[in-house]
């Protein structure tokens, strides 16, 4: 007879994460609880923190038309700090829910409610993660290293924003869009409107696709307490909102790209306008597909957000090389 498939949470494994991702396989076992804490696992949320910063330094070239190595570094930089912040703010939010991912059936399996780490560990990794990603921070202009202090602020915030407000997913736009200006800075030494729009940008931005995450959970979170999106929203009326939320984080990247580009320089502007039109065009599909009762529809429509994301940064690449 044969034997039935181990559960993901037998294995260790969160019950959300990519089917045969690198850490459940190949990471050394004793590594396994971190990683996941960090959310190695699940890259998405690195994508979603990473991205607005790639929009920021390819408008910020674009705006001053200068290019160096020093920007490979932002880039790079970048990268490796997206992943380190991300992780250190999802250990950290793992911290303060630990009593209400246990009561929830998606994120029981996360490593601390399920017993594979204890909460001092858990803030221990948060704080080396922290400090790792600090180094790299330091290597900027001093107005970005400023920013990037600054943007703890609303990562340490967001975990309760849940608790006191049905909009929580504000306080992860601005957490999670903070590249966009940081990023800037760390190319011009000095913060522009150009970024401040596209910040904003972001946030409607967020807020489309975490309402659409937030409607896996909106029964377990009714039933202790949780605020949202999806459950303010109601089935119903998400539509409207992600189509209002669609047309203002278009419309804002527009703005920026607009108050960006040096005057007369037609040809990158219109190739710079492609990023938020394929964008919006992206978000659309998603929203023709969205199935708020479909759980397995909403991840997947929610992790396809790397790509609409990607899309900027293509446009602002090209346009860039003009």
């Amino acid at each position: 007879m044969s034997q039935p498939e181990p559960t993901p949470e037998a294995d260790g494994q969160v019950s959300d994460a990519v089917r045969g991702n690198w850490v459940d396989h190949y990471a050394p076992a004793w590594s396994r609880p971190y990683l996941r804490l960090s959310r190695a696992d699940r890259p998405i949320g690195t994508w979603l923190l990473l991205l607005p910063c790639w929009w920021g330094l390819l408008l910020s070239m674009v705006h001053d038309g200068r290019a160096s190595l020093f920007d490979l570094w932002i880039f790079a930089g970048c990268g490796i700090g997206a992943f380190l912040m991300r992780g250190a703010g999802c250990t950290w939010n793992d911290i303060t829910d630990r009593k209400i991912d246990g009561s929830v059936a998606r994120t029981a399996s996360r490593p601390i409610p399920s017993g594979q780490v204890s909460t001092k560990q858990a803030l221990a990794w948060a704080v080396i993660q922290s400090l790792v990603s600090f180094g790299i921070l330091v290597t900027f202009p001093p107005m970005a290293i400023a920013l990037g202090v600054l943007s703890l602020a609303p990562v340490a915030i967001y975990p309760f924003a849940k608790r006191f407000t049905w909009w929580p997913q504000i306080f992860l736009g601005i957490a999670f869009n903070w590249g966009a200006l940081l990023a800037w800075t760390a190319h011009s030494g000095s913060l522009g409107w150009p970024a401040v729009l596209l910040y904003l940008a972001g946030m409607a931005w967020t807020l489309f696709y975490d309402t659409i995450y937030a409607h896996q959970d909106k029964e377990d979170d009714a039933l202790i307490g949780v605020k949202s999106t999806a459950r303010l929203f109601g089935d119903a009326a998400t539509p409207k909102w992600l189509a209002g939320f669609l047309v203002v984080s278009v419309s804002l990247m527009g703005l920026a790209i607009v108050a960006a580009v040096p005057r007369g320089e037609i040809l990158q502007l219109v190739i710079l306008i492609g990023g938020p039109w394929a964008m919006g065009w992206h978000m659309l599909w998603q929203m023709r597909r969205l199935e708020v009762n479909d759980h397995d529809r909403l991840l997947m429509l929610f992790r396809s957000n790397r790509d609409a994301g990607l899309l900027p940064v293509l446009f602002f690449a090209v346009a860039l090389l003009a």
